[in-house]
Formats: structure tokens, C-alpha cells, sequence
């Protein structure tokens, strides 16, 4: 959980957008952005890594070019809102490496699930041994995904911090 030991002034949310912009950009480039000389740039990246704003950094990898798979995103529901099934679904879905994503929610469905497979039967095997882990406990609605119209490129920091 992050810290919020110390505010954050424009040139560290400036710093924030342009490392979800390019993870990988040099901390020269990034100094010229943001408008500092590269020492203490670095020092405010490494501060916004120890308070936890920065929490890890990946590389989004082309899985079209790269190969055959399929996502799903599938609503599950919870049939029996026990805690220890709740509980039981989570560190299910934690030890399965073709889920890439979990969102608890509120509203008519519990999860939203990303999952990324190599077919549809490696799907539909995955989600057979989550529902015998849960006791059949609870319901999947799948949404095969056809398309990729927009990737996620991180969020309008300037927009939720002062809009």
C-alpha cells in the first residue's frame, strides 16, 4: 500500500505520466521532459518507488504477433456470499497463471476475470477446476474477446488529480 508521506508537486505527477508513457526511458530523456537536470530526477523516481507510486514496471508484449491464444473476460458470481468462499475463490484465482486479471466489483456479478489461454479447451479446463476448488459455488458468464480496440496505457493523472 502506498504511502503518503509527502505531497506530490507537478513535476512528480509529471514524472508519473511519463513513465506510464515509457517505462524505459532514460532518466536523461526524463529529466529534459520534466524539466530537471538528471540527478535529482533520479532522486524523485526513487522516492516515488520507496513511497509506493511506483510499483513496478513491465513491457507490454504483442501476443498476436507472438502467438495462437484466446481471452476471455468472464463475470462470475458468487452463488453464496459466505466469506470463506469469497476467500476460497481468491487464492484460487492467485495460483492460476492464465488469469491476468481479477477485479472484485459491486453490483449484479462479484469478479470480473481476465483470462489468457492458449485455446478454448485450456479455458474451459481452467474454469472447470476453478468451479470444483469453489464447491460449484458459484457461475462464469464467458465473453470471448474478437478485438482489441483500445490498450491500456495507464490513466489521466493531470485529469483525477485536478479535474
Amino acid at each position: 500500500m502506498p504511502r503518503k508521506s509527502s505531497k506530490l508537486d507537478r513535476i512528480d505527477l509529471r514524472i508519473l505520466d511519463e513513465l506510464q508513457k515509457d517505462a524505459r526511458i532514460t532518466n536523461k530523456a526524463l529529466s529534459e521532459k520534466v524539466g530537471l537536470s538528471p540527478s535529482p530526477c533520479l532522486q524523485r523516481v526513487k522516492r516515488l518507488e520507496d513511497i509506493g507510486l511506483i510499483g513496478g514496471y513491465l513491457g507490454l508484449i504483442n501476443l498476436e504477433a507472438l502467438c495462437r491464444h484466446v481471452t476471455v473476460m468472464a463475470t462470475i458470481t458468487i452463488r453464496d456470499h459466505d466469506h470463506s468462499i469469497f476467500s476460497t475463490f481468491e487464492s484460487a484465482i492467485a495460483t492460476l497463471p492464465d488469469v491476468v486479471e481479477c477485479l472484485k466489483l459491486s453490483g449484479s456479478f462479484d469478479y470480473l476475470v481476465r483470462f489468457v489461454c492458449t485455446d478454448i479447451q485450456r479455458y474451459h479446463a481452467v474454469t472447470e477446476d476453478l468451479l470444483v476448488q469453489v464447491g460449484g459455488k458459484m457461475q462464469i458468464a464467458s465473453h470471448v474477446v474478437l478485438d482489441q480496440t483500445k490498450q491500456y496505457r495507464g490513466v489521466a493523472l493531470e485529469e483525477l488529480m485536478h479535474g
